[in-house]
């Protein structure tokens, strides 16, 4: 699937007029719901919420809260007191009665293991209906877990049909995924760790900007396919850090550390543990000292007899996105091809385990004309006193270790001139230029542009 990133500048669209706060229809009164209906009741919008489960219609309707939530039940009374509360069966009627509804229905696990949409689909019908009814412009905002798409594929392709109006033009669509956690969840709504307002156009992201602007000034607005995503991306990252702190836990019990010291120093790093660095999606990893320690862990563990299923496949990982790499230069049909970047990282001259000589390897393997520049490496940079250190690590280096000399190009001009396609390992303004310059097809390794189709030069990115 193209995922196109939306044009929010465009003359169509125009900001929503400042008016009173937009009431709101909430159809699901479960986890979600039921917490939603009640903060943003706090927030001063009148709520109407919409569920087929008579007893949680009634419970809320009385201000009871209808799960155990810290501070839920208080909050949903001091809404229904204050007459912002109301309940209902009625999805098409709240429609028409509201500005905005947001979609929190159950999207189970189907037959298959993908996701069942039967909740979506009927509640799109009925909210097409409430639509039909109505000539203000409406936002449905989704809050569900739904994989990246289903929001425009799923959803309001039925609004429109029903309806006969046209998303983006006649009313809103949105995808605005929940941060909260259990336990914490009213704390969570008024403090935020982010907003993420996906929109098909500028009037929707503004009405929703100004429902979270008492608890968030500076929400982040993106495409819909990006919002949609961006809830599984966080809780997998959860759940991977669940695993791998569990992990940890077993290999340092055998060894008699303790595992909440250690990790409790972990997480005073935010520079480097605790931040965006290492997570921008691009190359393998490699150098001195990643990928031997990973090696070093998983020995550790197989003495100590415990099972690291995580980090023990961490390498199997990594040599997924080397074989992307390889398959991607072969698909190309280049039989010259030069690479841009030799060692693990910009800015040094260290080769040890860089993960593109073992692309650069595999293709000399196969009789393509493989060529390299670097910034930092020339013919006289001592290659084989490097060869020692990961001669256990990547034996099948050490020959084109041997050949690397021969293979290097120092003339940056020469070698685009002479290569069909580049490939980029280093994200640095002369290789950027370089790219752009030589009109040859780029792999780019490591999101040389921000762009992802920049206009002046083919780019096949290995993530994106």
């Amino acid at each position: 699937m193209e995922l196109k990133k939306i044009d929010f500048t465009q003359a169509q669209f125009v900001p929503a007029p400042t008016t009173a706060k937009p009431s709101i229809s909430i159809v699901g009164l479960g986890y979600v719901g039921a917490v939603s209906t009640a903060c943003l009741s706090s927030l001063g919008h009148e709520v109407i919420g919409v569920d087929l489960d008579a007893q949680k219609i009634a419970s809320v309707g009385r201000g009871e809260s209808p799960i155990h939530e810290k501070d839920l039940e208080e909050t949903l009374t001091a809404g229904v007191e204050a007459g912002l509360i109301t309940t209902t069966d009625n999805l098409v009627e709240a429609v028409s009665q509201t500005d905005v509804t947001f979609i929190s229905v159950g999207t189970p696990t189907a037959a298959d293991g993908g996701c069942d949409y039967s909740y979506i689909k009927s509640a799109a019908r009925s909210m097409g209906l409430g639509l039909r009814r109505k000539s203000g412009f409406h936002v449905f905002a989704m809050r569900c877990s739904i994989p990246p798409g289903t929001t425009m594929s799923v959803m309001a392709p039925i609004i429109e049909k029903i309806s006969g109006m046209k998303a983006g033009r006649d009313f809103g669509i949105c995808f605005n995924p929940e941060f909260l956690r259990e336990g914490v969840a009213i704390a969570d709504f008024h403090n935020p760790p982010k907003t993420v307002i996906g929109a098909t156009d500028l009037r929707t992201a503004d009405i929703m900007k100004a429902i979270y602007d008492p608890v968030d000034d500076n929400p982040i607005v993106t495409t819909i396919e990006a919002a949609e995503m961006v809830k599984y991306v966080d809780n997998v990252w959860h759940a991977t850090k669940v695993c791998f702190a569990n992990e940890i836990g077993r290999l340092c019990k055998p060894l008699e550390i303790d595992s909440h010291e250690v990790m409790d120093i972990f997480v005073q790093d935010t520079k480097l543990n605790l931040s965006p660095y290492y997570l921008r999606p691009g190359f393998a990893y490699g150098g001195s000292c990643l990928p031997k320690e990973v090696r070093a862990v998983t020995h550790m563990a197989k003495a100590a007899g415990v099972d690291l299923p995580m980090i023990g496949n961490l390498d199997r990982s990594n040599q997924a996105q080397i074989a992307e790499a390889v398959s991607m230069a072969r698909a190309s049909g280049a039989q010259k091809i030069g690479v841009l970047g030799l060692a693990f990282k910009p800015g040094t001259d260290d080769l040890r385990e860089s993960p593109i000589l073992d692309v650069m390897a595999a293709l000399k393997a196969d009789g393509t004309t493989v060529i390299g520049h670097d910034l930092a490496i020339t013919k006289e940079t001592p290659i084989h006193a490097q060869l020692g250190y990961v001669k256990h690590g990547n034996p099948g280096l050490t020959k084109l270790a041997e050949d690397l000399p021969e293979m290097l190009v120092e003339d940056l001009d020469a070698l685009t001139d002479e290569a069909e396609v580049l490939i980029v390992c280093h994200a640095n303004d002369t290789y950027r230029a370089a790219a752009k310059a030589s009109g040859k097809p780029v792999i780019d390794l490591v999101r040389l542009f921000d762009e992802i189709e920049p206009q002046s030069v083919v780019v096949n990115g290995i993530g994106w």
